[in-house]
């Protein structure tokens, strides 16, 4: 079960974050794998901790021996004891540490594995929603903290723990008195923890929260630079950043407050424990009923429980934080995923995500129209209430047609092109297509191309893995890219993207469109996939896409009329509406929308022949 996170404002629609009961059950599944692992790492530190017990008695042996005005050669082996207690002590805490530890790695890893498999399977409108700050946050500071929490926090908890339990059951040993003495403590020592825990919990997940949404107004304000300042919109992204900072420090310094409080009241419960025992100590001395060595031995009994309590509730610092990410990641993790394909699966070939192929979404079921690669029956879409961008349409795309979808902006080109691309959801409305045999049936470019780092023959084989050197060049050669590939200092061998050769993106747009070709798909969908070139690049890509979608299926969303010019039929959105359809020419002498379209961008262009 999880609960929606608090937006940061009213549009955001932040990732769920998971309830604390199903958070223990998923951190429970998360261990069942290694439970061998873990009893055994939990059972030697038990080992190492009970060892470590014999350190007080022995020291009290000593007080004894020298209170007694024994010989000096009586303490000999007393210290020798010493001596092995704290190698065989040293040995066992290792070997229990370096146990835990790599459970917790492990745990960690499985819990990253889930969460990046399940944020790559979102829908695309999701993440919208919910703005790439949320899921940054989460897959950044969440991780982190969660890992940190795995790697300090947790050892040192068991260790800790475990101390103070045995330690306890070592006074009881002593004297019975003893231990009720220390246990005066614990009604300070279990308030501190309740007062401390009902706040943090809730505080740590508001500074998450706040945390998200600072970064959300970082990346808009950074990535929409350009049209910021062209709006003049500086002061108002200025403030909106400022305000979020704030919210962010006003958080941070409440859990600062937090912890100093915390801190006091705990060395409020210790005096009054080591009070407690000494005074104890006192009365058992002077009645004879123990000896000055064994109430020197309970006080460091006492003493020694310092560290450990001190640390276990000091760690319910990182482990309220640990506990407020990971429940954050576990709201991702348990996210219902979409409805399995019917008809394959879609593949990216530059920026685009992984979706489901388009198939039944809601409604009826709809067979595909006789003879059709795509059917689009009575889509609508909405990004929220009162959102509305697809009202009921329908299209049908026959096999080897390319059709154009043009419109002026916010008609729902790239919205309808995703939906039939398998991936974004409709609100309402069938897609259909026909399955592919052994490949995907849908492949999407769109202008925001990613270039992976590694080489090019390894950016090239993530659309066929097992595409031989000869194939990835012809994918290259199809696309007019090959002779540059081949100039690069290392041929296909380059290492391009992040650290490597830079492409322009005139050529990361043609490697995605290699990409594309060493896929094979039934149909491609390309969104605007030669905006990115400029206007010296623009024909050049144009060629590129042409030969790319050559004998397939094609739909593409048109940043220039000059690809509705060679398309085979022309649909023209309006208001996220079909109001035009059909040939080129048809529609330029029609004057109609598409004409007006087409006299506004065409001006003195001249407008190649078909």
């Amino acid at each position: 079960m999880t609960t929606p996170s608090h937006p940061a404002d009213d549009s955001a629609e932040l990732l769920p974050v998971a309830t604390p009961a199903r958070t223990r059950a998923a951190l429970r599944a998360l261990i069942r794998p290694d439970r061998g692992l873990a009893l055994t790492g939990i059972g030697v530190l038990v080992a190492a901790t009970a060892v470590g017990l014999l350190v007080q008695p022995l020291l009290g042996r000593i007080v004894d021996i020298v209170a007694d005005g024994r010989p000096a050669g009586d303490l000999t082996l007393p210290v020798v004891l010493l001596v092995a207690v704290a190698a065989v002590q040293g040995v066992t805490t290792t070997i229990g540490l370096t146990r835990v530890a790599r459970l917790g790695e492990t745990v960690l890893a499985r819990l990253r594995e889930q969460f990046v498999e399940r944020a790559l399977d979102l829908p695309a409108d999701r993440l919208e929603r919910a703005g790439a700050g949320d899921l940054t946050a989460r897959v950044t500071g969440d991780v982190a903290r969660v890992a940190e929490a795995v790697r300090s926090a947790l050892p040192e908890m068991a260790r800790s723990v475990l101390a103070i339990l045995l330690t306890l059951g070592a006074l009881a040993l002593l004297d019975v008195r003893f231990l009720l003495a220390a246990l005066l403590a614990v009604p300070v020592q279990l308030l501190t923890a309740r007062w401390y825990v009902t706040r943090a919990l809730t505080l740590y997940a508001d500074q998450r929260v706040a945390n998200g949404a600072q970064q959300q107004q970082l990346l808009e304000t950074i990535g929409g630079a350009v049209t910021v300042r062209g709006h003049r919109l500086e002061r108002q992204h200025t403030e909106r950043g400022a305000g979020r900072s704030r919210k962010a420090v006003e958080l941070t310094m409440r859990s600062v407050n937090l912890v100093l409080g915390f801190y006091g009241r705990l060395h409020i419960a210790e005096y009054i424990g080591l009070a407690a025992v000494l005074i104890a100590g006192f009365w058992l001395v002077r009645d004879g009923a123990v000896s000055i060595g064994t109430a020197t031995a309970a006080a460091l009994y006492f003493h020694s429980l310092f560290g450990p309590v001190n640390a276990a509730l000091v760690l319910l610092d990182d482990a309220q934080s640990a506990a407020a990410g990971l429940a954050r990641l576990v709201g991702v993790t348990d996210l219902a995923r979409p409805a399995e394909p019917v008809a394959g699966k879609a593949e990216p070939a530059g920026g685009a995500e992984p979706a489901p192929v388009p198939h039944q979404r809601t409604g009826p079921h709809q067979r595909t129209a006789p003879g059709a690669a795509v059917a689009v029956d009575a889509v609508s879409h909405a990004y929220g209430p009162g959102r509305p961008v697809l009202h009921e349409v329908s299209l049908t795309l026959r096999p080897g047609e390319h059709v154009a979808l043009v419109g002026t902006s916010g008609a729902g080109k790239s919205t309808l092109a995703r939906i039939v691309a398998g991936v974004q959801q409709p609100t309402a409305g069938t897609v259909t297509a026909p399955a592919g045999a052994g490949e995907p049936s849908v492949v999407l470019v769109t202008q925001e191309v990613h270039v992976f780092t590694g080489s090019l023959a390894e950016d090239l084989r993530l659309a066929r893995p097992d595409a031989t050197d000869a194939e990835l060049r012809g994918a290259l050669s199809t696309v007019h890219a090959l002779d540059w590939a081949e100039a690069l200092p290392d041929g296909l061998d380059t290492v391009v993207g992040e650290g490597g050769h830079r492409l322009d993106p005139a050529r990361a747009q043609q490697l995605a469109l290699a990409r594309l070709v060493l896929a094979d798909p039934a149909l491609a969908v390309l969104d605007e996939a030669t905006a990115e070139a400029g206007s010296a690049g623009a024909r050049v890509l144009e060629r590129s896409a042409e030969a790319a979608l050559s004998g397939r299926t094609a739909l593409i969303v048109a940043h220039r009329l000059t690809q509705a010019v060679a398309a085979d039929r022309v649909v023209v959105l309006e208001a996220g509406r079909v109001v035009e359809s059909g040939p080129h020419d048809e529609l330029r002498d029609a004057d109609g929308p598409y004409a007006a379209l087409w006299r506004a961008w065409s001006g003195s262009r001249t407008a190649p022949h078909p």
